[in-house]
């Protein structure tokens, strides 16, 4: 169910980026409207599926499909064209999230997946300093 989320908040992230060229600086109210719904509900699902999968991997998924979908949109609604540079920025994008998924796998054992997980972060320091003004008469 996890990766369905993922994929509905891919698709959302996509769709309000591509509105944000439609809203055309936050001046055309529906594509405004877009934008901010679905950007929201794509960060909803989002936080969703980190609950159970682990962070790194989520959204390096979540972002390198965007971005891949995203330069798809550009191409192809806005007749945007590629360069082969920037062709090898999208080969390497997929390079990189398969690799990251790769070495995921050997240690899958290792991350905390359960909905009850949560990570271990280091207690703050509390440091109080006394300030004390002296008047010199």
């Amino acid at each position: 169910m996890q990766w369905i989320m993922l994929a509905i908040a891919i698709c959302l992230e996509v769709f309000a980026t591509s509105m944000l060229k439609l809203s055309e600086g936050f001046t055309r109210l529906w594509p405004t409207v877009a934008v901010i719904v679905g950007y929201a509900v794509s960060f909803y699902l989002l936080a969703q599926v980190v609950k159970v999968t682990p962070v790194s991997i989520t959204y390096a998924i979540w972002a390198a499909a965007g971005t891949l979908l995203v330069v798809g949109v550009g191409v192809i609604a806005y007749h945007e064209r590629l360069t082969m540079l920037q062709i090898l920025g999208v080969v390497l994008t997929i390079a990189g999230v398969l690799l990251l998924n790769l070495g995921g796998a050997s240690h899958h054992g290792d991350v905390e997946t359960s909905a009850d997980a949560s990570p271990r972060f280091p207690q703050p320091v509390t440091r109080t300093k006394t300030i004390s003004f002296i008047s010199s008469s």
